[in-house]
């Protein structure tokens, strides 16, 4: 068993709402749709009339060149500063397929005549090609605006959780005159009256007055905790049924929900980007490419037996290499995987933000689990009921519940639904007290009836028997909450109360340690707990990490990092904001917080865990299906890059006119496409086989 203590080092800002406005928009992102709209309306009718193989040329180059010449700007200026930088890459090449194609048919457009008749069409015309070039431009552009999009989510984290503090807080003079204030002007050491039902605007110190906190937001503990004088309050965290007055100890950027925003923040915007497969494949493809199109045009043109025209056939056959080499079927190897997966992926209840996660699943060697609402169901469930006669079962159980059902508290309402599955009788109850930290009491049908802790009980001259104790203690080191009742001055029974492990969890996990991949469970819950959850799951003790908050969660996913593993990171809560955008991937499961599904790559929209397992599958075999498409668009290249360069001709008189590449060049682009449609069926199919 691992306990974490390290503490975030401090950070000052001036207002943990600079940190949430300092987040905008990426304006690249606003002007990439732009020109993603202009080019889909201009590109669309393009298509349709190149099909019909009767526009005139003019028509295509009106269509094509804001196309070319403004919306595919950027991706030419991206290649020059390749170029300066010595270091081709995907938009290398993209610029000279898209700068090939158009400036290959307006020559064709404006002056055929310098045209071969090998380079003319059966009536005489020059084939242009200005759809190729509009269609790799729209293509490209949706891409970016796909991939710009997850970047404004870290912005979209950070607001929600600031968003949980009030923004006001009641505070008290030292005359006793009380005022709502901005949050803003709160100083160390004012006092604030937390009235029931509020969220605690700052973190503090209770001075007067105790009541439960919904602390599960920080904590995942579901059940509410006990707030004497004396005990630590976080801000953001929501109080019970009781009223208290609190002195303020940390504000604005001190506090642990701005520093939790601010990890968000930070840890999202240092997670350094995955390198593109594509952009490493085209760092050496693009040199090949252009250095072939040079040499073809070279031999062309100094080739004695070359056809005359020398120069024009030079040119012809150049331009045929650069086409055929256009990276449409390479350009979509990558997005068309991507998309197809993520489609397959929703289908399966996995929605994932970015093709960088997918990536990044496929290499996941540990997978760290939130325990609260991940593993477990997320809320105090009654587990067992041991009741000393079994024939009074129905008048015991319903009695305990009569002194319950009036109360909010997590556990009283365990203890009513657990009394309704059980059709016991509705009763109703009398003069009910609640005991601050001992439990409740109160009249049933003229018995007075306990229920609570074993001191409540023996304060009341009630004896618990030494069996039951004993039986009490083992309940509680397998995680659960006892809760004794007697009834008349007599021992009843007890009930053991905690959160359930899902049903599916330990499949799940087991599923994931066959393939390969470490399975830790971290949590803000007590060692005891966190012992029962790993024994049920068949965990070692090594692989749980208990009594962790936000910030060291963080720090124990950047410590696994540091050590050399690919960590993915599940979780539900606020809490575990952090931590999901340390991960290399985050994956929230979609019940839980909003600030965590903002914080991950990935989200498990029901939140089932054996979601878990087909989202590592799918980041897999999404990535064996890329490098399959990346196989198929270079094997085309492989073939139609010396047939293009004229290697024939010498023997069979044959070679290939830019027409012909053209059509080779989108044969390579279905048979890509039809490669990414079968992920389609991979993931669903392999789960309809193991039912």
């Amino acid at each position: 068993m691992h306990t974490v203590t390290d503490e975030l080092s401090s950070c000052h800002l001036r207002e943990p709402q600079a940190d949430a406005a300092e987040v905008e928009d990426d304006p690249t992102l606003g002007d990439m749709r732009r020109r993603l709209v202009v080019a889909t309306i201009l590109t669309v009718p393009l298509f349709a009339l190149a099909m019909t193989g009767k526009a005139p040329a003019e028509v295509e180059l009106a269509l094509a060149t804001p196309v070319v010449v403004w919306c595919a700007l950027p991706f030419f200026q991206r290649a020059w500063r390749s170029l300066e930088a010595r270091r081709a890459n995907m938009f290398t090449l993209i610029a000279l397929g898209i700068g090939a194609a158009y400036a290959y048919s307006v020559a064709a457009t404006l002056a055929p005549s310098i045209f071969p008749a090998a380079a003319r069409a059966a009536d005489g015309s020059v084939p242009v090609y200005f759809e190729a070039a509009a269609v790799i431009t729209t293509l490209v552009l949706a891409g970016q605006v796909l991939e710009l999009r997850a970047r404004t989510r870290t912005g979209d984290a950070v607001r929600a959780l600031l968003r949980l503090a009030p923004k006001t807080a009641r505070r008290v003079t030292r005359e006793g005159v009380e005022e709502d204030v901005p949050l803003s002007a709160i100083a160390v050491g004012d006092r604030l009256r937390v009235r029931p039902g509020e969220r605690i605007p700052t973190d503090g110190v209770v001075g007067e007055g105790e009541s439960y906190v919904d602390e599960s937001m920080i904590t995942g503990e579901p059940i509410p905790t006990l707030k004497e004088p004396g005990a630590n309050v976080i801000g953001g965290t929501l109080n019970g049924d009781g009223a208290m007055m609190i002195r303020a100890e940390r504000v604005g950027d001190d506090t642990l929900l701005a520093q939790i925003a601010r990890y968000v923040g930070s840890a999202a915007r240092s997670r350094p980007h995955v390198q593109r497969l594509v952009d490493r494949v085209s760092a050496w493809f693009v040199p090949i490419v252009i250095a072939i199109a040079a040499v073809t045009f070279l031999f062309w043109f100094l080739l004695p037996a070359a056809p005359a025209p020398a120069l024009a056939h030079g040119l012809v056959r150049a331009i045929a290499v650069l086409i055929i080499a256009c990276p449409c079927a390479l350009g979509l190897a990558t997005p068309m995987s991507i998309v197809v997966a993520t489609g397959a992926g929703a289908r399966a209840g996995i929605l994932v933000k970015n093709a960088d996660a997918l990536e990044t699943l496929s290499h996941v060697t540990t997978l760290a689990v939130d325990k609260t609402g991940t593993l477990t169901e997320g809320k105090p469930r009654v587990r067992i009921v041991e009741i000393v006669d079994g024939s009074l079962r129905d008048h015991v159980v319903a009695r305990v519940a009569a002194l319950e059902v009036g109360s909010e508290h997590p556990i009283a309402r365990a203890v009513v639904e657990s009394a309704e599955a059980e059709h016991a009788p509705p009763l109703s109850a009398t003069h009910v007290t609640a005991l601050r930290g001992m439990g409740v009491a109160g009249d049933v049908d003229a018995q007075r009836v306990l229920f609570g802790t074993a001191t409540l009980l023996h304060s009341r001259g009630v004896v618990i028997p030494e069996a039951a104790l004993a039986r009490a203690e083992a309940l509680r080191q397998e995680g659960a909450s006892i809760s004794f009742a007697s009834i008349g001055g007599v021992y009843a029974g007890f009930w053991a109360i905690g959160d359930t492990v899902k049903a599916d969890a330990r499949e799940t996990v087991h599923a994931l340690q066959r393939a390969g991949i470490r399975v830790i469970v971290v949590t803000g819950d007590a060692r005891t707990t966190a012992s029962a959850i790993a024994r049920q799951l068949d965990l070692h003790e090594a692989d749980v990490y208990a009594q962790v908050l936000p910030d060291e969660k963080a720090d124990l996913i950047r410590a696994l990092e540091a050590r050399g593993a690919i960590v993915a990171m599940a979780g539900d809560g606020i809490n575990d904001a952090p931590a999901l955008a340390a991960a290399h991937v985050g994956i929230a499961m979609g019940a839980g917080a909003d600030v965590a599904v903002a914080s991950a790559e990935v989200t498990l929209v029901k939140g089932d865990l054996p979601a878990l397992e087909r989202a590592l599958r799918l980041g897999r075999i999404t990535m064996r299906n890329i490098r399959q498409n990346l196989a198929l668009a270079f094997g085309y290249n492989v073939v139609a890059i010396p047939v293009a360069a004229g290697v024939l001709y010498p023997v069979l008189g044959v070679a290939l006119s830019p027409m012909i590449a053209a059509a080779a060049m989108s044969l390579g682009s279905l048979s890509v496409i039809a490669n990414a449609l079968r992920l389609r069926h991979s993931l669903l199919a392999r789960d309809s086989g193991r039912r």
